[in-house]
């Protein structure tokens, strides 16, 4: 049975919880591999709309264990609210696995992400400003605090005054702002212990196991490949590696155990935060994709930026992820429209380039190079396989498929868990 990485092939936000819910039934574990609570999926089930963000996607499939892998940054505040959410609606949150080698988001490192932010003013990322980056930051300058700190309180005390020392004084005398009091951390950060402990766990011997048993692995990327921070638009991008390598060090597998990389494309593009994007719309196009597909950021609340579908994107994606399938989300988006553009190479420099730059001034003056693809009127939300859905619909999955590189493998035709089409399983 596979191990499977399904990872965003765009900026994110392409309906990666609803490709995630749809296997959940037949894989027995689901991992997020890196991020925090800076990634959000939107799942429906039934009448019921679940918003996840920090939480596996696998959460809410019964017989599924959702896992925390170590490459995630874990707020605890975020993590205890949103399993009592869930509880509250009746889930069950018990089979719910985490790293003891994940790292902690505390509350210094959200402030030193929105003073920062602040600060940098029209040079700002466009971060959510919930610590993600201060945290991949300090796990790198080896100040971090881990998961598993929390049961030594000499070592958990150590780190806080480690990390303060040189951040109270950025703090106050780069942006005016009181000191931090490390016992106060050290309070707050203990009174989450014993709710987390029954979690915490060595996911990477489990998941290790697992798959050596035939077991069923799902790895869930949060945000999307543009936005890794190695392969995306950089500096616009996220603090930890989405791509599908991530899911390796990010869970503690071995590459050669992955036998399936998907990715998750929407049949448009959108994108949340600052950085270039060539096929923007700021047109009543773009509005009409806005309004039509709900783009607006499950975790962030911000209005998603929105473009046409852009085939050197999704390109790019297949090579620096060895891509093996595609899952294509909201089809059903692009319904009405005569006539659909899709950027199939850019223009910089009076040059035709049909392959994503390396340069990011070249990247940041590319011009859209669009074909036309004939449109479609009839709702397609209750098509149940490929030939249920109008000619020039089947022809615009096809053109994206061959643009791709890689092959459309299941088409989201609606919100809803059931309003998919598809066509090869993941799990064959």
């Amino acid at each position: 049975m596979p191990a499977l990485v399904l990872l965003g092939a765009q900026w994110g936000d392409e309906g990666k919880g609803k490709a995630t819910d749809l296997l959940g039934g037949s894989v027995d574990y689901v991992v997020r591999y890196q991020g925090g609570n800076n990634a959000g999926h939107t799942v429906v089930v039934g009448d019921q709309k679940y918003a996840l963000h920090l939480l596996p996607s696998g959460i809410l499939s019964p017989g599924c264990t959702p896992v925390i892998g170590n490459g995630v940054v874990v707020d605890p505040a975020v993590l205890l609210s949103e399993l009592s959410g869930l509880n509250e609606r009746g889930v069950d949150t018990s089979k719910l696995l985490i790293s003891g080698n994940a790292h902690l988001i505390t509350p210094y490192h959200t402030t030193v992400d929105k003073v920062t932010e602040r600060f940098l003013g029209k040079r700002k990322i466009g971060t959510t400003g919930r610590g993600i980056g201060p945290t991949y930051a300090d796990k790198i300058n080896r100040v971090g605090i881990r998961v598993q700190d929390l049961y030594d309180e000499s070592i958990l005390t150590q780190k806080v005054e480690a990390a303060l020392d040189f951040k109270n004084q950025i703090l106050a005398k780069l942006y005016n702002r009181r000191a931090i009091e490390a016992d106060k951390i050290v309070e707050e950060l203990l009174g989450y212990a014993e709710q987390i402990k029954p979690f915490v766990a060595d996911t990477t011997l489990i998941l290790n196991n697992a798959i050596d048993e035939g077991k069923v692995v799902l790895f869930e990327g949060g945000q999307g490949t543009l936005l890794d921070v190695d392969h995306g638009t950089y500096p616009f991008v996220t603090s930890s590696n989405p791509t599908a390598g991530g899911a390796c060090t990010g869970a503690g597998v071995g590459p050669t155990k992955i036998n399936r990389v998907i990715g998750i494309l929407k049949a448009y593009t959108t994108r949340v935060g600052a950085g270039p994007f060539p096929t923007e719309l700021f047109d009543e196009d773009g509005e009409k994709l806005r309004t039509i597909g709900g783009e607006r950021g499950v975790t962030t609340g911000r209005d998603r930026r929105c473009g046409w579908f852009d085939a050197v994107i999704a390109r790019y994606a297949t090579r620096v992820n060895g891509l093996t399938d595609f899952f294509l989300t909201k089809l059903d988006v692009l319904t009405g429209w005569e006539q659909i553009p899709v950027c199939v190479a850019y223009e910089i420099d009076g040059k035709r380039v049909e392959e994503l730059p390396y340069s990011q001034t070249d990247f940041h003056h590319a011009k859209p190079v669009y074909e036309m693809l004939p449109g479609w009127s009839e709702d397609i939300s209750k098509a149940k396989t490929f030939s249920d859905l109008p000619k020039n619909a089947q022809a615009y999955v096809k053109a994206l498929e061959e643009m791709s590189g890689a092959p459309i493998s299941a088409i989201g035709v609606g919100p809803g868990r059931t309003e998919t089409i598809e066509i090869n399983s993941f799990l064959s």
